[in-house]
């Protein structure tokens, strides 16, 4: 069992949530009992992820995509309304980092995708359009033709990876950005590197990757995200002694 003030604010400081200029608020989203037993860790706080949390008896939640995002309505009506109410109702505390997930060198999304698809670091993105630490670049296993590559993503994110080809060469250096990082793509291109990962697409990243030499691969949003939230609440757990899992809500994005 641990106090919830400690755990946040154990949380908040490992992550340093209060140094990003975020879309949301980082930490403590809602407020629930004031001890934790089990923590059910996520990638979204979605209405299938808090009914499979509340049947196994969650004190708190750990998410990486949580609430009140900037711009939206801020009305609690409807979806937001039915969300709220589960967990108002289970006395459940809700606790969302975005930006802090990540960026954290050990936890953080992108160091754990690292972790997953065996690429070895060697350094933060220097031309990261927004100021974040966020993209990483290194390199594979082992130098990959682009459809190996493709394989190689798909073998280990269980989803097969949307690839717009830059050209012939082999990839040998790669950067990747986890999650909505489409735009970063520009900065991998000034940082050298044959390849970009990230999440989502848009339209202009196609132009840009078949102008500029570079192959892109648009591996999931969620696919690319289902790591740095488990790896922190295991870490939780371990630190304070109480019970974790982690729920992995289908989505095909």
């Amino acid at each position: 069992m641990a106090e919830l003030v400690e755990v946040v604010g154990y949380a908040d400081s490992l992550l340093s949530a209060d140094s990003f200029q975020d879309y949301c608020p980082n930490g403590l989203q809602v407020e629930g009992r004031a001890s934790i037993r089990r923590l059910i860790s996520g990638v979204t706080a979605s209405r299938a992820f808090l009914e499979a949390a509340l049947e196994e008896g969650a004190d708190a939640l750990l998410v990486h995509h949580g609430y009140f995002w900037k711009g939206e309505d801020s009305r609690v009506t409807g979806m937001k309304r039915e969300r709220l109410k589960l967990l108002l109702s289970g006395d459940i505390s809700l606790l969302a980092y975005h930006l802090p997930l990540d960026a954290h060198p050990e936890y953080g999304n992108n160091a754990q995708l690292a972790r997953v698809l065996d690429f070895t670091v060697e350094d933060r993105f220097e031309g990261d359009p927004q100021g974040t630490g966020l993209a990483l670049y290194g390199r594979p296993p082992g130098p990959m033709d682009p459809h190996g590559l493709s394989a190689h993503l798909a073998s280990r994110l269980g989803r097969m990876p949307l690839h717009i080809d830059g050209g012939g060469k082999q990839i040998r250096t790669v950067g990747w950005c986890t999650g909505a990082a489409q735009s970063f793509i520009e900065a991998a291109v000034k940082q050298g590197v044959d390849a970009f990962v990230s999440g989502e697409i848009s339209e202009p990243t196609v132009h840009v990757a078949r102008e500029c030499g570079i192959h892109y691969y648009a591996a999931g949003h969620h696919a690319t995200e289902r790591y740095g939230v488990e790896a922190l609440g295991t870490h939780l757990a371990e630190h304070f002694n109480i019970e974790h899992r982690f729920f992995d809500i289908d989505n095909p994005v």
